[in-house]
């Protein structure tokens, strides 16, 4: 879209599969997607680029002001909703989400996950084209590049990979029609060269921790394995095992890889939503025909009895000043050797720090933020395992530029625990079994990496999942 008066539909793609499963939800209430030009028309209309002198109540009434991105675009078929479109550097995206249920009557925005991976898709290619063309014909002959990394970011109508940019150094590779038969869609060049295989194993653990007798604490294990099959073949196939202790923790609520051609059901019944009855099902193994970039072959979760890092917070006032207490202990199941170790502790909707006397019983403190203290604990704990500091704190007058936080005020307050810990993970998987063929030049690693470890102030309230 150059103008209002010069109208452009240079790129657009159509995904039958996720038409068909639209009709199937909606039945005869089905709206279909109607041509190219009557959609561009409806919405531009839609849109007020185009018939602005006509009045249409729905938008142009006072008490209506749409501060949303989606749109409902009226067809001779009926409404095609939820909409999704906006205007950048003289273009304008858009994307229609399936929803996985009845439309009648509109489900909650909230509820319809296709805009929230439809959005970052959008931006993905507003990142991809927006810095590149100087004029209408640069534009259109980039658009038209872009419908190719679109069979690779938006595989059968399901967002793979928002990046688009980082899909623009395989492009010279991109097949768009597979010469084997046998290749599956999902695999859009073949491999030429050594063969090699490289497998991560990353768990991100989430807890909240109150020091309450009444407040139970709660911790979660996020796992991902991510690969990257460099074999040569157009469906080459291959196969991985994880295998846990018998005291490793259970992985549940897995998800795999559409590239994943088999795999044993009973492995995919756990849920997290359900309470453990003390087995462990090992090893957990897939087989597949890897895409050509990296992936990751599953999701999925596991629940932690506590906490790798235990802490307690205390925060109270006396007089001007703040007294806080920090106590951290590392569960000795944990393997003592971080890469990064730090506890951030926040001071919201107060002044500048103007003065701090402190006692640490291991690593140092960085006071380069005004109105935060970061206590850098390094590598390693210390034999016992146990670390502490203790402060006072007085504070400046409060101005804009100073943080402010509508969950922590008052005396509510947290400490948030940031580390990684290679070469290890809370569930215990502890060796990885790789087939795959042509001998290949093997990596496989592990992580631990902190997501969300709040300790908060059991001193004053704090938002909480549940009571005992």
């Amino acid at each position: 879209m150059s103008s209002t008066k010069t109208l452009l539909f240079p790129c657009r793609r159509h995904y039958p599969t996720v038409e068909i499963r639209a009709e199937t939800f909606n039945g005869a209430t089905h709206v279909p997607v109607t041509s190219d030009s009557a959609f561009l028309k409806a919405l531009l209309f839609e849109l007020r680029l185009i018939d602005g002198h006509i009045f249409v109540e729905h938008q142009d009434i006072c008490t209506q002001i749409n501060h949303s991105l989606v749109y409902s675009v009226h067809t001779e078929g009926g409404d095609l909703w939820p909409m999704l479109a906006f205007q950048k550097s003289g273009l304008i995206y858009v994307f229609l989400p399936l929803v996985e249920e009845p439309l009648e009557p509109w489900p909650p925005l909230l509820t319809v996950a296709g805009l929230s991976q439809g959005l970052p898709l959008l931006l993905g290619i507003v990142d991809y084209i927006s810095p590149s063309w100087k004029n209408e014909a640069e534009m259109t002959a980039e658009i038209g590049s872009h419908l190719n990394l679109l069979i690779q970011a938006c595989l059968l109508g399901t967002p793979l990979n928002t990046n688009i940019c980082s899909l623009n150094t395989s492009f010279d590779d991109i097949q768009e029609t597979p010469t084997d038969e046998n290749q599956p869609a999902w695999r859009s060049n073949t491999y030429k060269g050594k063969p090699q295989v490289n497998v991560c194993i990353t768990e991100k653990v989430k807890c909240m921790q109150y020091d309450k007798r009444d407040v139970v604490d709660t911790c979660q294990v996020y796992g991902t394995v991510n690969c990257k099959h460099d074999i040569e073949g157009s469906a080459p196939n291959g196969a991985l095992s994880l295998n846990l202790p018998r005291n490793g923790l259970p992985l549940q609520d897995i998800v795999v890889h559409h590239c994943v051609t088999s795999v044993d059901p009973a492995m995919l019944m756990s849920s997290s939503a359900e309470l453990l009855d003390g087995s462990v099902y090992s090893p957990y193994k897939f087989l597949f025909i890897p895409p050509s970039e990296s992936f990751n072959l599953c999701y999925c979760t596991s629940q932690v009895p506590v906490p790798p890092i235990l802490g307690c917070y205390q925060l109270i006032e006396e007089g001007p000043q703040l007294k806080i207490t920090v106590n951290l202990k590392l569960h000795d199941s944990i393997k003592d050797s971080f890469e990064y170790c730090e506890a951030h502790i926040p001071f919201f909707n107060r002044g500048p720090i103007a003065q701090l006397e402190y006692k640490i019983s291991y690593g140092q403190l960085d006071l380069s933020e005004k109105s935060l203290l970061v206590w850098i604990i390094e590598q390693k704990f210390p034999k016992s395992l146990e670390v502490s500091l203790t402060g006072t704190v007085s504070f400046g007058t409060a101005g804009k530029e100073h943080p402010t936080d509508y969950v922590c005020t008052g005396n509510t307050a947290y400490v948030k625990l940031y580390f990684r810990i290679p070469d290890f993970t809370l569930t215990g998987c502890h060796s990885i079994q790789i087939f795959a063929p042509g001998k290949p030049k093997i990596t496989a690693s592990r992580e631990l990496i902190s997501s969300d470890c709040y300790i908060w102030n059991s001193k004053a309230p704090a938002p909480m999942v549940y009571k005992t």
